[in-house]
């Protein structure tokens, strides 16, 4: 991969990084019920799933779940299913108000928030197919390609760090703002319904013929 391909490929990722979908979603969640600090490991987690994404579609997976309608077809539903029960979740959420300390009890530990993170980004079959589609155009067939899907791997990881940073800070900056018991609830239930509608946006998505 020369200089000129990864400064392009380097440039699709902060587009697709700063694109809103289940990831932002998330991130700014974990911001809003945990604070900055506990809520970045959700970041971790969106981050191990893109890196699972990598790793699916190297080991060849990936091409058998884009030459599979029902392989497909599983693991759209598996991932949808799972944005909704998150959205029913947020949804149902304490109306407890609101800190950003860390010496309260978390509704979620840090190792939850990974599992639940990586979950997101690893059984979202989008991702697969975008690595399909997008990713070979970057790939030089002439040169060693695990250091390539090396650099890809850490590329998107990157800008992922770095994106959803942004967003969990935003929604711990409104946290802070959020004292009232119907605040949280007006929080919880906005962003329970934006976890529905993006597992049944991804539930109605069809790859191109």
């Amino acid at each position: 991969m020369t200089l000129a391909t990864w400064i392009t490929f380097f440039l699709a990722c902060w587009a697709i990084s700063l694109s809103p979908g289940p990831g932002a979603i998330a991130a700014m969640s974990a911001g809003l019920n945990h604070g900055f600090q506990r809520g970045y490991f959700m970041v971790f987690g969106l981050v191990l799933g893109i890196c699972t994404q990598v790793v699916i579609v190297v080991a060849g997976l990936g091409a058998v779940i884009a030459a599979s309608n029902t392989a497909f077809t599983v693991l759209k539903f598996l991932g949808a299913a799972y944005l909704v029960w998150m959205g029913i979740s947020q949804w149902r959420a304490s109306d407890k108000p609101l800190v950003a300390s860390d010496t309260d009890a978390p509704a979620l530990s840090r190792k939850q928030l990974i599992m639940r993170g990586w979950a997101i980004n690893a059984t979202n079959p989008k991702g697969t197919v975008f690595m399909l589609a997008v990713v070979p155009n970057f790939i030089d067939l002439a040169h060693p390609l695990a250091p390539q899907y090396a650099i890809i791997a850490a590329s998107l990881s990157f800008t992922d760090l770095v994106v959803m940073a942004g967003y969990v800070a935003l929604a711990s900056r409104v946290l802070r703002a959020l004292r009232e018991p119907h605040h949280v609830k007006i929080m919880n239930r906005c962003f329970g319904g934006l976890f529905v509608v993006a597992g049944t946006l991804l539930a109605t998505f069809r790859r191109s013929a």
